[in-house]
C-alpha cells in the first residue's frame, strides 16, 4: 500500500476541488504553513517579507512606481494571487487587482521609520501580497523619505526578492504598466508558475517517505523545548541588537550556515536555560530540478535542535538534515507527534540567512536606493537571528521584549557573537 503523506493527500483533496471552483493554484507546503499561522493568528497577521530603501526625497514618482509595480503583478501569478479555503482546502487563486503603492504620512512627533512600521502592522491579510510604502522624514532629517517593499511571506521566498527588485528597476526604468503585459505572455506565466509549484509538491512528497518521517521524528525526540509562552521580561514591543563583522575572505559562504547555527543555538539556550533543547527552524530551499524560474514561494522550515554539541558534530548533523530538507515542515510536525516526542510544533527561535552578493540594486530613475533595516516588527518566534552577507556579515536579533528581559536577551546577542568569533579560525573567517 502507498504511503499517503500529507502531501498527496492535499493534492488529492485540490483536485476534487479545483475542477469545480474555477481557476485555483495549489500551494506549497511553505505556503500550507503561512496560511495556517495566519488563521491561527488572533489578529489574522500574514507573514510579512518587508525591505527598507532610502531615497533623496522627490526623487520617487509614486505613481510610476505603482505602474511598475503594477506590471510585476500582472505577470507574475505569486504577486497577485490571493489565499481562499474551498471546502477546507487551501488553495490560490489569480486576483486581478493590482498591489498597493501608497504614500505614508507621518503622524505629530513620528519619524518616516515609525510610520512604516505602524503601517506594515496593520497590514490586512486579504489585501494584495506585493505593497510599496513610501514615507517621507520629518523637517531636519537630512531630506531624505524610505520606501518599503513589502511582500506576504507565501508570495515570495530569498531568490524571488532579487527578481522583484530588478523587475521594479526595469519597469520604472521603461515606464512600464499592466497593460503592457500582453495576455499570451501572462497565460505563459501562469503555466509556468503551476508547473513549478506541482514540481515542487512532488519533491515534498517524495521527501515524506517513512525514511524521512523516521529521521525526523528521532531528531524531534532530542527536544526539550521552552515551556508555553507566558509573560517573563519587563517590556512590550520587540527589542533589537546588531553588529557587523568584518569578513577576512570572499569565500566563507559554504561554511558560514553551521557556524551560524552553532552560535543561534547557544543564543537559544541562553534565552531559554542551559538544560532544554529548544526548537530552531530557518529556511531552506529552491526551485525543485528541472522546473521553471517563476517567482514565488519555494522554500521550507527546516526544523534544528538547539543541542550543546560541538561545532564539528553539529555540521555533520545539518549536513545530515540537508538530506531531508524538502520534507515539508507539517510533515515534521506529525512525524514527531506520531513518535510521541513531547514538541507540539512551536519554534524557539529562527535563523534567516541573505546572501546580498545576488540581490540587485533598487534603482529608480535616476536614483539608487540605499537598502536599511528597520527593527521593532512583530515576530513570528520568541526571538529571531537575522545574518545578511555581503562584504560583511551583518548580525541581527530581535526578541519578544514581554517574553525576555532586555538584559537576558543582550547577554544571549553576547553569546551569540562570541561563538562566531570562537569559530574564526576554524570556519567562518570574521573579526
Amino acid at each position: 500500500m502507498q504511503h499517503r503523506t500529507i502531501t498527496t493527500q492535499y493534492l488529492d483533496r485540490f483536485r476534487d476541488v479545483a475542477g469545480t471552483a474555477g481557476e485555483l493554484l495549489p500551494v506549497t507546503g511553505a505556503q500550507r504553513r503561512f496560511l495556517l499561522a495566519r488563521r491561527m493568528d488572533p489578529s489574522g497577521r500574514a507573514a510579512v517579507v518587508p525591505l527598507f530603501f532610502t531615497f533623496p526625497r522627490g526623487s520617487v514618482d509614486l505613481s510610476r512606481l505603482r505602474s511598475a509595480a503594477g506590471y510585476l503583478a500582472a505577470l507574475h501569478p505569486a504577486l497577485r494571487a490571493r489565499p481562499v479555503t474551498v471546502r477546507g482546502v487551501p488553495a490560490l487563486r489569480a486576483a486581478d487587482a493590482g498591489p498597493r503603492a501608497d504614500r505614508v504620512v507621518p503622524r505629530p512627533g513620528e519619524s518616516a521609520a515609525d510610520a512604516l512600521r505602524r503601517t506594515l502592522a496593520d497590514w490586512p491579510a486579504e489585501g494584495p501580497p506585493l505593497r510599496l510604502f513610501l514615507a517621507a522624514e520629518t523637517a531636519g532629517a537630512e531630506g531624505r523619505e524610505i520606501l518599503a517593499v513589502a511582500m506576504d511571506h507565501a508570495a515570495c521566498d530569498e531568490a524571488s526578492l532579487g527578481r522583484v527588485l530588478a523587475g521594479l528597476t526595469d519597469a520604472y526604468r521603461d515606464a512600464l504598466g499592466p497593460g503592457d503585459v500582453t495576455a499570451v505572455r501572462a497565460a505563459g506565466e501562469l503555466d509556468s508558475y503551476r508547473e513549478a509549484v506541482h514540481l515542487q509538491l512532488a519533491a515534498e512528497a517524495r521527501a515524506s517517505g517513512p525514511g524521512s518521517l523516521a529521521y525526523w521524528s528521532a531528531r524531534a525526540a532530542a527536544l526539550r523545548p521552552a515551556p508555553a509562552p507566558r509573560p517573563a521580561g519587563s517590556g512590550t514591543g520587540t527589542g533589537a541588537a546588531r553588529h557587523r563583522l568584518p569578513l577576512a575572505t570572499d569565500d566563507s559562504r559554504a561554511t558560514a550556515f553551521p557556524v551560524l547555527l552553532d552560535a543561534c543555538a547557544a543564543a537559544a539556550r541562553t534565552l531559554h536555560g542551559a538544560d532544554l533543547v529548544p526548537p530552531l527552524g530557518y529556511p531552506w530551499g529552491g526551485r525543485p530540478a528541472g522546473a521553471p524560474p517563476a517567482l514565488g514561494c519555494f522554500l521550507n522550515t527546516v526544523l534544528h535542535p538547539a543541542t550543546a554539541e560541538g561545532l564539528t558534530e553539529r555540521t555533520t548533523s545539518w549536513w545530515d538534515d540537508l538530506d531531508h530538507a524538502d520534507t515539508p515542515f507539517d510533515e515534521v510536525v506529525h512525524a514527531a507527534r506520531t513518535a510521541g516526542a513531547a514538541w507540539p510544533g512551536r519554534l524557539d527561535g529562527l535563523l534567516t540567512f541573505e546572501d546580498l552578493t545576488h540581490r540587485p540594486p533598487l534603482r529608480l530613475g535616476d536614483a539608487t536606493g540605499c537598502e536599511t533595516h528597520l527593527d521593532g516588527r512583530p515576530l513570528q518566534a520568541p526571538f529571531a537571528v537575522s545574518v545578511s552577507y555581503g562584504s560583511d556579515l551583518l548580525v541581527r536579533m530581535a526578541w519578544d521584549r514581554n517574553r525576555f528581559a532586555d538584559h537576558l536577551a543582550e547577554h544571549a546577542f553576547d553569546t551569540l557573537l562570541a561563538t562566531l568569533r570562537t569559530h574564526t579560525a576554524t570556519a567562518v573567517p570574521v573579526g
